[in-house]
């Protein structure tokens, strides 16, 4: 019983906290994907792979400009669509997490779909898309909730007026 007790308040507490299964990156691992990319030369496959790994760093960072500067990266590289199918379903995936750091839920969505079409039972792009559907209903359920508060204290306010004028 008490294990239910607190599976329940550990599911409540990651409802608020919205908490996710998706890593977060330090600004020192930018700052050295960053240096490797500078440093990587001439070789396209040696270049092509440093960039990669930092358009990852930055969609996981916590800041919202390195995140923004990861999707912009990414769209950039997905324009020139010279890459394997295993490497656009890694940038597809990389640019939904970015967007789903943002906020951009439905079109995390609609990338993850795609990663899906390329992989149906590749396990990280369904617990992102879990992720965000959670995310989405989550927004659905608070949102409710504000405009239930709302009018109840509208209709709290007009009785309330009411009552004086009696």
């Amino acid at each position: 019983m008490e294990a239910k007790i607190g599976k329940f308040f550990d599911s409540v507490g990651s409802f608020f906290s919205g908490g996710d299964q998706i890593p977060w990156c330090d600004r020192d691992i930018i700052v050295g994907c960053e240096r490797e990319v500078a440093e990587a030369g001439d070789s396209d496959e040696r270049k092509s792979d440093s960039i990669m790994r930092l358009s990852w760093a930055l969609v996981h960072s916590r800041q919202p400009e390195d995140v923004q500067r990861g999707i912009a990266m990414l769209e950039a590289s997905l324009v020139n669509n010279t890459s394997s199918p295993l490497q656009q379903r890694e940038k597809l995936y990389l640019l939904a997490i970015g967007y789903y750091r943002s906020g951009a839920y439905s079109r995390s969505r609609q990338l993850v779909e795609q990663c899906l079409e390329i992989a149906p039972d590749w396990r990280q792009a369904l617990t992102l898309k879990k992720a965000i559907e959670d995310k989405i209903a989550k927004d659905g359920v608070i949102g409710i909730g504000i405009t239930a508060t709302a009018v109840g204290l509208i209709a709290g306010g007009i009785a309330a007026a009411l009552a004086r004028k009696k």
